[in-house]
């Protein structure tokens, strides 16, 4: 009896079988045809993100000045991130210096395009990328989100399920595709998020990997690394950092992305195979961008940076890997690290973040642990804005 299957047919089944599962999945946590909302923050939060104290917060709530918050059980202050943002919007205009509670762009300043990469799958990029451009929007920058990972992870965690919800396109290869490009305003979405736009990833966007050859091949010259840069610039006003959530390969896409950006932040997994799988990537990244510079594509950054990622500060081997990079890189590896956590993992098993989850959710220390993880990893990456701002 022949058992064999045809590849196709079966790959087409699982893929079939599991599409229908996660869309069942999604209905079960959000009704068809619901978008995600953000859950309310206590006055204790904002107080933390506006760098004031919770009794002045009282105080302006009982004075009737700024957003009121809603009052919840116990009698607990509570506000929206619409409220956050009104809120740092109001305590600017009465702030000895500028940008004490709206830190974007001022006159002069250019738009930040942080790239974030890596070759291997598992390095927590898409989590780092998602919780970096929503701690962004939280501390008052305008965020543009980009997925450009055909895999489309950053989009499912802001609610997007690319088979279902961008069936007529809506990628960023619309916006920078070699015939009938769009607006690039025509695929940006808003998310629950204040301060956050995202551009949706599906699959889509291998068309530009398989589009690119031709095109060189037809017009001849290096049409391909301008693209993202070309498209940005549309929209250049209205944000004041750009998170690029790259592809796990160094393909045109890639290629595109580091041209447009201003700076590049790569996420490494403290283990030996992830660190000798870096080192085939830097080699790479290092040939062809060369290759792309000597074409006229702009290769300088205002800062490159490592994140060490799902860190276990127990693990010996961890420790000297971390510490080994240290020595290698210097100051290029961030000083903060990203703690692995139970806390970040089973967010992400409802398609949420750290920041998106209700703190009641865990066991208060192992909440607190990864929430100062990821706020100093954070914290250090808004720094190094500032200063490429000359802040």
């Amino acid at each position: 009896m022949n058992t064999k299957e045809r590849i196709d047919r079966l790959v087409g089944d699982h893929a079939a079988k599991l599409s229908e599962r996660l869309m069942a999945h999604r209905a079960q946590l959000f009704p068809p045809d619901a978008r995600k909302e953000l859950r309310r923050f206590s006055s204790g939060e904002v107080a933390a993100l506006l760098g004031v104290k919770d009794a002045y917060l009282r105080k302006l709530s009982l004075e009737g000045r700024g957003p009121q918050p809603e009052t919840g059980p116990g009698g607990r202050r509570l506000y929206t991130s619409d409220d956050i943002r009104a809120l740092r919007q109001m305590l600017e205009l009465g702030a000895k210096s500028p940008g004490t509670y709206v830190p974007g762009r001022r006159e002069g300043d250019p738009l930040q395009v942080i790239t974030v990469i890596n070759f291997k799958g598992g390095s927590g990029k898409t989590t780092t990328a998602a919780h970096l451009a929503q701690k962004l929007a939280l501390d008052g920058y305008r965020v543009l989100a980009i997925d450009l990972d055909p895999q489309a992870s950053l989009s499912a965690l802001h609610g997007f399920q690319p088979e279902f919800d961008l069936l007529d396109g809506g990628t960023l290869y619309d916006a920078i595709r070699y015939d009938d490009p769009v607006p690039l305003s025509h695929v940006i979405q808003k998310t629950y998020f204040t301060g956050l736009d995202i551009i949706p990833g599906n699959l889509e966007l291998m068309e530009f990997e398989h589009d690119t050859p031709r095109a060189l091949a037809a017009r001849g010259g290096n049409l391909f690394f301008t693209r993202i840069a070309d498209a940005l610039s549309e929209v250049e006003a209205d944000y004041d950092v750009v998170v690029i959530d790259c592809p796990p390969q160094l393909g045109f896409l890639t290629m595109s992305a580091l041209s447009a950006a201003t700076a590049v932040l790569v996420t490494v997994h403290p283990q030996m195979l992830d660190v000798m799988s870096m080192c085939q990537f830097l080699l790479m990244t290092s040939n062809l961008l060369g290759v792309v510079a000597d074409a006229g594509g702009d290769m300088s950054y205002d800062w490159l940076r490592y994140v060490v990622t799902r860190y276990e500060p127990g693990d010996g081997p961890q420790n000297q890997m971390v510490s080994f990079m240290r020595s290698l890189f210097g100051d290029h590896v961030l000083n903060h690290t990203v703690l692995k956590s139970t806390a970040i993992s089973d967010a992400g098993l409802t398609k949420q973040t750290l920041y998106e989850v209700e703190k009641g959710d865990f066991t208060r220390a192992t909440y607190e642990r990864a929430m100062e993880s990821l706020n100093a990893v954070n914290g250090e990456i808004a720094a190094l804005i500032q200063q490429a701002w000359g802040r």
